[in-house]
Formats: structure tokens, C-alpha cells, sequence
């Protein structure tokens, strides 16, 4: 009798009642019970009571079935359809409209106030190891000083002056002689050339992503890849040895390129460059003549520990926060040549990454992916930037994983990257890392 009721006019068939088709996406457990199949609204109007149709277990199996399909099929929809080599649906401007105005403003009185904290803070760590003079205390000088001549490197770094449309910093005021000024003061204290390091940073930023004309650890082509001997190997890939190659990379720039930073007829450089190189060099020079006269007045040994030892914890910080900002994601970012790169495509293969309480310290160089679109912005205004253009950005920005109060977890993305990202194909406009299983059996 559940298919027919009494009415008035007689006997009448009773509509099957089908549930209703579900498009989006339910909980997985909500076929996990048995669903009854109510009737009753379909007797609202009648003063009969009627029973309830309880459907069958192969009707639930098969509803159940057809609807977690339904789910994992949304699922990888959502999850596999961006493709990070595509080109993205907006433009160079699109990001640009949505950072407020006065993200662009540079105030150079509140930028040497970063200038003014951060030399107080050298010299007043120096000043109070040397007071103490305790072995205890030397190690967390080292560290502590080594992070402080990083942020002074940030610093210098912020100052620099280019003259070519989306690739100058001089982030920190409009004045051209200042920025030089204070740039070379930061930059020769800690025996960078300050404008032959600019002069192949600004190559960096406008190549940014470039397989071959990038500046700044730019992957291998699989023949220079083949070409390196052990030693060479072991430098580039084997931990720690890569946190220690900056000061030969200003020397030597790096492997399948030739030149120095210190020679104005390096490749690096066009002849108006020249007598820029030259100053800088020679600044580098006078900074290192005043450490070997504070090497004869204060002993060796002094200066190695005051000066040397937090020397080369800043070549650390600086290798692996600049190898950071371009490798290590989960997933495999592309890398271009020929017509598929562009100024933007190559930019949004930055990363942003968090240093924890590092942050503040080191002028939030990890807020890069903004930082590398417009390093004009200075640098108190690139979180405000970044948060703007986000949803411009939409999935080519890749929100950086979360860090306590120091970067340990970043350790482990570092020592992963130099065991899977080796090389890339010599040929192809679109590359990806590929891995050598075998880099060092032979060693």
C-alpha cells in the first residue's frame, strides 16, 4: 500500500520521491548513515498518516558511492588546475594600481633613523664584549654582531641608485648623492664594493627568473652542470659550503660566467660604469687597510674576534636568505628563456619567507616577492604593499609558511633544495629543476 492512498476521488499512484541532485561539495560524512526518504510534505494537505520509505541498502550504497565521487573530483579541480608557468591574467600595472600611494613615499629622515639604530647597536655590542671579555659571552657576540652587519648589508642594499624604469632601489630617499653616500659608508664597512655590487644586482632584478641572463643563484644549464668538477660540486651543492660564497662570487661571480666585481673592465660592466667601480673598489680597499692597522694596534686575535668571526656569520645570513627568496617551495617553480620570460613572469617566481623575530631586524627582506616587482618601495612599507596586491596576485603569490621566533624550520627547505635542485634543460623556454641522483657517488 505505499504506492497508492485513499482519497476522495479514488485511487490515485503516489510519486516516487527521488532525492534531490546535489552539484557543490558535501561533507564526506554525510552518507555515512542511513538517510530516510521523507514522504510526509508530500501529504502536508492530507489528514492521512503515512509511512515513511526508508531506502534500500543497495540504493544508499549507490548514492553514497556516486556522491564521494562527486567530492573527489571537486576536490582536484580545486587543487591541480593552476599551472604556475602560465602567464598570469593581469599586468605589471593591474598590481601596481593597488598599492596605496603613500606605500611609494620615501621619507629619508625615518630611513636613517634604520641607518642610526643599527650602528648603535654594532658599536654598542663591541663595546660591551669588550668590556665583559668573557668566553661565554663571545659566541652569542658572533652571532649577535654577524646578524647586525646583515642588517647593515639590507641596508646598503636599500640605498642603491639605478636609473632604469623598474629596477631601482633608492628606496630610502629621492637623492641620488645621499644614497650613494650612505651606501658606500654600509657597504665598505663590511667589504662589499658598493657599486660593483650594485651595478650586478640591478642585472639581477632586471632578469629576475631569466635561466641565463639572472645574476643572483640562477640555476645551471645541464652542460655548465656537467662541466663542474667535485670541488666545484661540493660548493655549489654541499651543505654548509654554499652559505660561504659570497665573497668569492664578488671575486669570481658564479659558475659559467666571468668577471669581478672589482674590475671596472669586468663584462659586468659598460665604460660610463668604470670610474664608479674604481671608487668603490677603492673605498673597499681603505676599509680593508684600516682592518689590518686595527690587526697590528689591537693583535690579530682581537680582531678576528670582533671583526672576523661576525664577518662571516653575515656572508651566512646573506646566502641563505638570498637563495631562499628563489628556491626550496614544495612545489617546482618555472624558470624562462626567449620570449616566454618577461620583467613580471620572472618576478612572481619570488618567494616571500618569514624569519620570525628576524623580521624587524633584517628590514623585512623576506616580504621579496613586492620587493622584486617594485623595489622602489621602501622598505617599512612592503607588508602594507604586499597586502594590497595579494588578491591581485591571487595563487602567484605564494603565502609563506609560518615561523617561530627563529627560522630553524627554513634550515631544512635550505638542505632540501641543494639534494633536488641541481639543473635544468639546456633547451626550452619553460624549465624546471631537475635532480642528479648522483651528484656526489662519484666524489
Amino acid at each position: 500500500m505505499e504506492s497508492f492512498l485513499i482519497s476522495k476521488s479514488g485511487l490515485k499512484p503516489l510519486p516516487r520521491i527521488y532525492i534531490r541532485p546535489i552539484t557543490g561539495l558535501v561533507p564526506r560524512n554525510y552518507f555515512s548513515k542511513p538517510r530516510f526518504l521523507h514522504t510526509s510534505k508530500c501529504f502536508s494537505d492530507l489528514k492521512v498518516t503515512t509511512p515513511l520509505k526508508v531506502a534500500s541498502v543497495e540504493e544508499d550504497e549507490e548514492i553514497n558511492e556516486r556522491m564521494h565521487g562527486i567530492n573527489k573530483i571537486g576536490e582536484q579541480e580545486e587543487e591541480t588546475i593552476f599551472d604556475p608557468a602560465a602567464p598570469p591574467p593581469f599586468n605589471l600595472a593591474d598590481v601596481r594600481a593597488t598599492i596605496p600611494q603613500h606605500c611609494w613615499v620615501k621619507d629619508p629622515w625615518k630611513s636613517m633613523s634604520y641607518v642610526v639604530r643599527d650602528v648603535a647597536l654594532v658599536l654598542s655590542l663591541a663595546a660591551a664584549v669588550v668590556y665583559v671579555n668573557n668566553w661565554l659571552v663571545w659566541p652569542l657576540y658572533w652571532v649577535a654582531q654577524g646578524t647586525m652587519f646583515w642588517a647593515l648589508f639590507v641596508l646598503g642594499h636599500d640605498w642603491l641608485n639605478w636609473n632604469t624604469l623598474c629596477s631601482g632601489h633608492g628606496s630610502f630617499s629621492n637623492n641620488p648623492k645621499l644614497n650613494s653616500l650612505v651606501g658606500h659608508l654600509l657597504h665598505s664597512f663590511i667589504l662589499v664594493p658598493y657599486h660593483g655590487w650594485r651595478i650586478s644586482h640591478r642585472i639581477h632584478h632586471q632578469n629576475q627568473g631569466h635561466v641565463e641572463n639572472d645574476e643572483s643563484w640562477h640555476p645551471l644549464t645541464e652542460k655548465i652542470y656537467k662541466s663542474l668538477d667535485n670541488n666545484e660540486l661540493t660548493w655549489r651543492f654541499k651543505f654548509p659550503f654554499p652559505l660561504l660564497v659570497y665573497p668569492f662570487y664578488l671575486w669570481g661571480r658564479s659558475p659559467g660566467k666571468t668577471g669581478s666585481h672589482f674590475d671596472p673592465n669586468s663584462e659586468l660592466f659598460v665604460p660610463s660604469e668604470r670610474k664608479d667601480v674604481i671608487t668603490s673598489s677603492l673605498c673597499w680597499t681603505a676599509m680593508a687597510a684600516i682592518l689590518v692597522g686595527l690587526g697590528f694596534t689591537m693583535g690579530p686575535m682581537l680582531l678576528l674576534k670582533l671583526y672576523g668571526v661576525p664577518y662571516w656569520i653575515f656572508v651566512l645570513w646573506l646566502d641563505f636568505v638570498t637563495y631562499m627568496h628563489h628556491h626550496g617551495h614544495q612545489d617546482k617553480l618555472p624558470w624562462y628563456r626567449g620570449e616566454e620570460w618577461s620583467y613580471l613572469r620572472g618576478g612572481l617566481t619570488t618567494l616571500d619567507r618569514d624569519y620570525g623575530w628576524m623580521n624587524n631586524i633584517h628590514h623585512d627582506i623576506g616580504t621579496h616577492v613586492i620587493h622584486h616587482l617594485f623595489p622602489q618601495i621602501p622598505h617599512y612599507r612592503l607588508i602594507e604593499a604586499t597586502k594590497a596586491a595579494k588578491p591581485v596576485l591571487g595563487k602567484y603569490y605564494r603565502e609563506p609558511e609560518r615561523s617561530g621566533p627563529l627560522p630553524f624550520y627554513l634550515i631544512g627547505v635550505f638542505i632540501r633544495s641543494l639534494k633536488e635542485d641541481h639543473y635544468v634543460s639546456d633547451t626550452g623556454d619553460v624549465v624546471y629543476y631537475k635532480t642528479d641522483p648522483n651528484i656526489f657517488k662519484s666524489a
